[in-house]
Parts: C-alpha cells; structure tokens; sequence
C-alpha cells in the first residue's frame, strides 16, 4: 500500500520520503506582483519542492497546467513533513486561506506508475497569495499533532480481512477536509473530501462513497472500505 510521511521522523511513511530525486526552488515574487508562473519539467520519479514564506490568513492559489505527460501537485503546510492539506489528484486548481506563518511547499510529481516508467511531465505552475497575514484558524489542533481531530473508525485494507479499526488524523481547511489513516497491515491511505463527500485519494484504485447515516463509506478499489463519520469531516 502507497506510503506517505505523517510526521516527519515519526510521521512519514516509515521514513517514506521518496528516495528519488528532490531539487527545491525558492519561490519569490516580482516587486508589488502578488504571484509568479513557473515552467518546468519532471522526469520519471524525481520531484520539485517550490517553497514559498507566507503568513497567516493569506490567501493561497496554485493551479497547474500540462503542457507534456501529466504531472500533480501537493500543498503542504509548515512543520508537517509530507503530509499535505491538498492534493491536485481531485483538481489541478486551489485556493485555501493559511493558517499558519512559515515555509509552504508545492511539491509537483508523478503518480508511482508513471515515475516507474520513466515518463517525462512539462508543466506550467502558477502561484499567488494576496491579503495580509491575520490568523482566522478557529478550529484547534491536538495537542502534539497536525490534526484538528484524531480518532479510531472501522475499516479493512487487505484481501480476505474482516472489518478491524483504523487510526485516523484529520486536517479542516473550510470545504477541503484531508483524512490520513493507519491501516492494520502497517500501511497509510490519504483521502481528500471537498464540500462533505469523498472525492480522492493517494491510491490509484477508483474512490467510491455512500452513506449510512451520518457516517461516510468509503471504497477505494476492490478491497479497501473506510467508514468516517460526519463528526470527523465538519467538526463539533
């Protein structure tokens, strides 16, 4: 099962930071211009971290154009290693208000299979943040963590398993509701819901949600089901 970091050290996908290539770049915008566009490419499983200063309360747009190949983008936050608040798998364009000061990254890659195979993604990134820094977060974190809420939920993640419990993390930014969960056999599933409903996830299997109740099923390809109640996604 595809592997992301939760902490770094601790939080990572057991140590799960890609051993391939990574190159930074920092990102700095031109005098009185509040954004920059970027032309780049990537090569198999190699990726780029874009990082950018920002302060609270600003305002945050990244969108991503394919020019070659099909390459993706992830949004993640200070101080949380590679766990990101959005991933472009659902949408090659965002906007979120931050809420915290600090480095961002954009890390833009290739799906595994894609970087297996050696393929080559040209892109256009384009990235700006308006507004002054103010903090607007009024959902807090758990203690010690990046969640606004941990919790246990049923689920199964391998073949021929019944039902078991899952630990799960959960990181509110308005409509954009990012799930990461501890699967029994050692592994992590990340899954993105915008406006309430499950809509993808870092696994290549196809995403399918129902409801029973006030609790969200979650399917993802033909053996993994999740079930992640309301509670968790809007808070209360």
């Amino acid at each position: 099962m595809k592997r992301f970091a939760l902490i770094l050290s601790a939080f990572a996908t057991a140590v799960a930071v890609p051993v391939h290539a990574q190159h930074v770049e920092q990102v700095h915008f031109a005098r009185g211009a509040t954004g920059t566009t970027i032309d780049g490419t990537i090569v198999g499983r190699d990726y780029i971290d874009y990082q950018l200063r920002l302060s609270a309360g600003q305002m945050l747009a990244v969108s991503l154009q394919n020019r070659q190949g099909m390459a993706y983008f992830n949004v993640i936050e200070p101080g949380a290693g590679d766990v990101a608040i959005y991933n472009s798998s659902s949408g090659q364009q965002m906007e979120v208000r931050t809420s915290k000061s600090g480095v961002y990254t954009i890390r833009v890659y290739q799906f595994r299979a894609q970087g297996r195979r050696g393929e080559r993604a040209s892109y256009r990134l384009t990235i700006s943040a308006t507004g002054a820094g103010a903090s607007h977060s009024s959902d807090a974190l758990v203690s010690g963590t990046p969640y606004h809420a941990t919790a246990m939920i049923r689920c199964v993640a391998e073949p021929n398993k019944p039902m078991s419990t899952c630990n799960v993390g959960v990181i509110r930014r308005g409509s954009s509701v990012t799930v990461h969960v501890d699967t029994p056999d050692g592994g992590e599933r990340t899954i993105l819901f915008r406006g309430g409903r499950a809509v993808s996830s870092d696994s290549e299997g196809g995403i399918y949600a129902d409801r029973k109740g006030d609790t969200n099923i979650v399917r993802i390809g033909t053996v993994e089901v999740y079930e992640i109640p309301d509670a968790l996604i809007f808070g209360g």
